[in-house]
């Protein structure tokens, strides 16, 4: 997804020069006339979404020359980056130097004519844009400058978000007011209780003990109305849990999600790592093959934790972060990627969520006693 904090779009950038009563084009130091040395010209936009130590960038070679039937670009990666995968085309690296080939069905470039593909890879001290781009062997334009490693983060301050509670309002053990104990399909055994003696801040927490076994769901709901926030959604909350997840299919937050006819979008675990859930077909993100297990965290027991979410209510897109590490493999971007966001992208309508609940639901094995504290949901980037 597009997330303003970790995304920016390297821009092309055109300086029309006059000199001697003709014009020339000026694309990062590369000058062509308007004549047949200017057909031979290409623009390259690329846009990255970074995170400690890994990064993905989508990349869009436009081809400003002659029709071309097949195209080769070239870049090179000189702080010490690495590609580990690509989509849309086949890209191979050697020591710094970085090639991408078209794929069979994307080679045909008409003048004025574009291809997009995308790459994932490693950083370790800086992650800089390209700046040596070349098709077919002809440099080309567009560029720009790379995000730091994180940008300044926003702020932990919530007053302002739709949803800005840690549960200090709640005066007995039973939740109540703004938060109201919910079993959305069948209850059994678990419970919902406020909590005096573990917080993360303040005085009370939220205390799920979530019992294995379908119908034993046990949630809290937040009685505010979400339908109208985005169209970013930014979800915060600390939870801290007792044992950690299980190799069965786990939900600790679930918000109901009117594209899905109220099914809900949920966030769990499964084979011992984070996880999103579609309810309406089942899809995970990441993939539940090893490598997009890989891709994804467990959630540490014993301690309280920052998660956070942002997801897109215009496209299927989204992103999540455990503490201040972006997940790679709970990233959707709109650009089907094997083992990551492949099977959710097959579904293209856009989520809108309409509520929380925060809670367990379990579908095989796996107890676990969980503290929910300062839970925030708004339309702007809530920090941790």
């Amino acid at each position: 997804m597009r997330t303003p904090h970790l995304r920016l779009l390297r821009r092309s950038w055109t300086a029309a020069l006059a000199a001697a009563g003709s014009v020339a084009l000026l694309v990062f130091g590369f000058i062509a006339t308007p004549t047949s040395a200017a057909e031979a010209g290409c623009r390259v936009d690329y846009t990255v979404n970074q995170w400690t130590g890994g990064y993905t960038a989508q990349v869009k070679v436009t081809n400003l020359g002659p029709a071309v039937n097949g195209w080769r670009l070239t870049w090179t990666h000189a702080d010490g980056q690495r590609v580990t995968s690509a989509w849309n085309a086949t890209v191979t690296q050697t020591g710094a130097s970085v090639v991408a080939v078209n794929a069979d069905w994307n080679g045909s470039l008409a003048t004025d004519g574009s291809a997009e593909f995308g790459v994932q890879g490693t950083w370790s001290s800086a992650n800089p844009a390209p700046t040596d781009f070349a098709l077919n062997g002809l440099v080309c334009g567009g560029t720009g400058t790379t995000p730091p490693p994180t940008n300044p983060p926003p702020s932990a301050e919530c007053g302002s978000a739709v949803v800005c509670s840690g549960f200090e309002d709640q005066t007995g053990t039973t939740p109540s007011g703004a938060w109201q104990f919910a079993a959305p399909d069948c209850q059994g055994t678990g419970t919902a209780a406020v909590d005096t003696s573990v917080a993360h801040s303040g005085g009370r927490s939220l205390r799920i003990d979530g019992k294995a076994g379908y119908c034993n769901h046990a949630f809290v709901a937040s009685t505010a109305n979400l339908s109208s926030v985005g169209p970013v959604m930014y979800v915060r909350m600390w939870v801290r849990h007792t044992t950690a997840l299980p190799a069965a299919h786990v939900t600790f937050v679930s918000l109901p999600d009117s594209s899905q006819g109220g099914r809900a979008l949920r966030v769990g675990g499964q084979n011992g790592a984070l996880q999103w859930n579609r309810e309406t077909d089942d899809a995970t993100l990441p993939a539940q093959s090893p490598a997009g297990v890989a891709q994804s965290r467990p959630l540490p027991t014993g301690s309280w934790q920052c998660l956070r979410f942002a997801i897109d209510t215009t496209a299927p897109k989204l992103d999540t972060w455990l503490g201040d590490e972006q997940i790679p493999g709970l990233h959707a971007d709109g650009v089907p990627t094997q083992d990551i966001d492949q099977q959710w992208l097959a579904r293209t309508t856009p989520p809108r969520p309409t509520a929380l609940r925060l809670g367990w639901e379990s579908y095989g094995t796996g107890d676990d006693r969980l503290w929910f504290d300062d839970v925030a949901v708004g339309s702007a980037p809530i920090g941790c």
